[in-house]
């Protein structure tokens, strides 16, 4: 019996094989940098902290897809979704952002698209478009939600609240399309309580799939410069404290929600802290193993309600 429901097991079991994310960077923006919702940004962004070598928005899509699968050539069998991972991908034209999701299904390795971006940057008729092109593919919406807590998204400069983020998953997953959202666990204003409420506010909506992570204070942020003024407002975990915490989140939250991902590690050039010197597969692997020595599952206190 699995501790949790993975994302990644979820999707084996519906294509009967491995299936792999590839970035693809549209060149995107946001509007909470170019003046729409606020500029600056939100206080903890710097998108050049995870993108990968090969994912540059100057290549046109195909030769990023390209490129990508290279990356991952050292699986010789298995299938992959468009990742538009950079920035807000919906962010844009409806005749652009068509063009650029159609470019990157028109590769016969790709079997979908998960798509990032903002609860306030989608509309109905954006969503009906996915809905159509669910019929045919796999479409994942990831949506940054960032916090329940309307207090803390002002704090981090989000630009909008925790009822656009419910309308938006809502609207989606009425159209038939995949919806995923994004979790920071750690936020400026956020006690250990308000960090497991997130996990009940999931519960209550039409939810497929959920990242996660720590918060990380990164160079060139607004946070960073907080940071370094007001450090006593910021408690960052320690590792071993990070994954009991996570575990607890984890019992609270329903098991149909897949999970994609628990932690992020910057690169050591752009990270301020914390520094864990851990990878990702080690970390989960530590999840899991401390998982089991306490017997606890995804769900375990979500059906003690």
């Amino acid at each position: 019996m699995n501790n949790y429901n993975n994302f990644s097991e979820v999707l084996h079991q519906k294509f009967g094989q491995r299936v792999q994310k590839i970035s693809v960077n549209g060149g995107f923006t946001c509007p909470n940098r170019d003046g729409t919702k606020g500029t600056g940004g939100c206080t903890y962004c710097n998108n050049q902290s995870f993108l990968p070598e090969y994912c540059m928005p100057q290549k046109p899509v195909k030769q990023q897809i390209e490129e990508g699968i290279d990356f991952f050539k050292k699986y010789n069998s298995q299938l992959y979704i468009a990742y538009f991972q950079s920035y807000t991908n919906t962010y844009g034209s409806f005749e652009h952002l068509q063009k650029l999701y159609e470019e990157a299904l028109s590769h016969p390795k790709v079997i979908g698209l998960a798509i990032g971006t903002r609860p306030d940057c989608v509309d109905e008729k954006l969503l009906d478009y996915f809905s159509e092109l669910a019929q045919k593919y796999f479409i994942l919406l990831e949506y940054g939600v960032e916090s329940t807590s309307d207090k803390t998204l002002k704090i981090i400069n989000r630009g909008h609240d925790f009822a656009t983020s419910a309308w938006a998953i809502e609207q989606t997953a009425q159209r038939g399309i995949n919806v995923g959202a994004h979790l920071i666990l750690g936020l400026p204003s956020e006690d250990r309580q308000t960090m497991l409420s997130h996990a009940e506010k999931m519960n209550d909506l039409p939810l497929n799939v959920l990242k996660i992570h720590q918060l990380q204070i990164i160079k060139n942020t607004a946070m960073a410069a907080d940071f370094e003024q007001n450090s006593q407002n910021y408690h960052l975990f320690y590792l071993d404290e990070y994954i009991e915490l996570l575990i607890e989140f984890i019992e609270h939250l329903k098991p149909e929600i897949a999970l994609e991902r628990f932690v992020s590690q910057s690169p050591a050039e752009w990270l301020i802290a914390p520094n864990w010197g851990i990878k990702n597969y080690e970390f989960v692997h530590k999840l899991e193993k401390r998982m089991s020595q306490l017997a606890v599952y995804q769900g375990k206190k979500y059906f003690c309600k």
